[in-house]
């Protein structure tokens, strides 16, 4: 038998378990330290969008997912909540309700109205300091401003043109795009008289109509005003935009979208119409739709005009640590990775001057060349204005439109009731 350890070396064989024990203990605290954080150890923030088509939500999801894989500590929950037109009851209703998104995806005309609810959190101290500053284009800071502050920052830009199919214009014997008004007209008459319907034009009340329709209003040498006291409809530019449009309708020329969904593209990949209005957010669409497509600038009358496109991202007041988790976000944004991912996945345009000149971005323009379209017509994009207002000044415009589309009122009978309702409306 083996002898009985003295007491002696029981108790030091009892110390040396329970260091080890210790040891264990302390080495799984640190590897617990060490691992990544637990879900509920995450600051999750939300970020409401109204991403359209679907194909470009996904391409969304995608950098979200990564950025919250590039920071464990904050997860951003990314939510599709309709259209602009069908989210702004849900964002107003939220933030009445202190139940607002921590990132809002939308247009910067709204910027005059969630400041005066005092909704947001101004970003002047960020802005300061973030070195992407230097990198965004210069026409894009009007959009970020409203009074003496910054309010949001750019996601991504665009602007409109005519998507027109080559093969319909090949059928009606077309070989030279139209650059004015007159030709546009001659050439949707020439693609009439062989069965084409030419033109679809949006319908409807909402934003995406007024987008589609104020290259026409600016280039008959019309401006919005910067306020709500020097905002007018009732002027000679919006008249001459809206005979014009009325004279496509009366000649049989363009056919009317659903009520706001001007945006669809249905028709336009079927063959049913020849051109239709839009942006280079809708090029991902169009190739997996496999249709033959290109697209020409806005035709002129005085001058070259085309609508500056794009939403903003918005951060709502909340707490120093959410709102902190949202600005990581905004830089993350306004970095080259994620514009270049963005741009090369959806069509849009980068708003990081930096990418433009990037060799991957070059390599992507080469194998889509209407994206130069857009990009030489930025010289000459217009933004809308953002001030407080814009959203029932812009309604009253939609309003005008439809109503001289649906051939219930003359374009001057038009123009003078929107601008009667938009006086008593205005803010003061």
């Amino acid at each position: 038998m083996w002898p009985k350890p003295s007491s002696t070396a029981r108790l030091i064989d009892s110390n040396r378990r329970w260091l080890l024990l210790g040891l264990l203990v302390l080495l799984s605290i640190l590897l617990v330290g060490c691992s990544a954080p637990r879900a509920s150890d995450r600051l999750e923030i939300t970020f409401w969008h109204g991403v359209n088509p679907p194909a470009n939500r996904v391409v969304l999801q995608r950098l979200v997912d990564r950025f919250n894989a590039q920071h464990p500590q904050i997860h951003v929950q990314a939510l599709y909540v309709g259209q602009p037109d069908q989210q702004l009851p849900k964002i107003l209703a939220a933030v009445v309700g202190n139940a607002a998104p921590d990132l809002l995806w939308y247009n910067p005309t709204i910027t005059g109205q969630f400041v005066d609810l005092g909704a947001l959190r101004p970003l002047d101290d960020w802005w300061a300091t973030t070195p992407y500053r230097k990198q965004i284009s210069p026409a894009l800071l009007p959009t970020m401003r409203y009074g003496d502050h910054y309010w949001s920052i750019p996601f991504a830009t665009n602007n409109v043109g005519i998507f027109y199919r080559p093969s319909l214009f090949a059928a009606a014997g077309i070989t030279t795009l139209p650059t004015t008004w007159q030709e546009l007209e001659a050439v949707a008459q020439t693609l009439k008289t062989k069965g084409i319907m030419p033109l679809l034009l949006a319908l409807g009340q909402g934003e995406f109509t007024v987008f589609t329709w104020l290259p026409f209003f600016w280039s008959a040498g019309g401006h919005l005003g910067e306020t709500a006291a020097t905002a007018h409809i009732d002027t000679p530019a919006a008249i001459t935009a809206l005979e014009f449009w009325q004279r496509l309708r009366q000649k049989g020329l363009a056919t009317l979208s659903a009520p706001e969904r001007g945006y669809e593209l249905d028709q336009f990949i079927r063959g049913e119409v020849a051109m239709q209005i839009s942006g280079p957010w809708t090029l991902g669409q169009l190739q997996q739709s496999g249709v033959d497509f290109d697209v020409l600038a806005i035709p002129a009358l005085t001058t070259t005009a085309t609508a500056l496109g794009g939403e903003n991202l918005f951060v709502f007041r909340s707490s120093p640590e959410r709102e902190q988790a949202a600005l990581e976000f905004l830089s993350y944004v306004l970095g080259e990775e994620f514009q270049t991912e963005w741009a090369v996945g959806t069509g849009y345009l980068p708003v990081n001057e930096a990418v433009l000149t990037s060799d991957r971005y070059q390599a992507f323009l080469a194998t889509q060349p209407t994206l130069k379209v857009f990009l030489e017509q930025l010289p000459t994009a217009q933004a809308r204005p953002n001030f407080r207002g814009y959203a029932r000044f812009s309604q009253n415009v939609g309003r005008a439109i439809e109503s001289v589309l649906l051939q219930k009122a003359t374009p001057t009978a038009a123009v003078k009731t929107a601008e009667s309702r938009w006086q008593l409306m205005r803010p003061r």
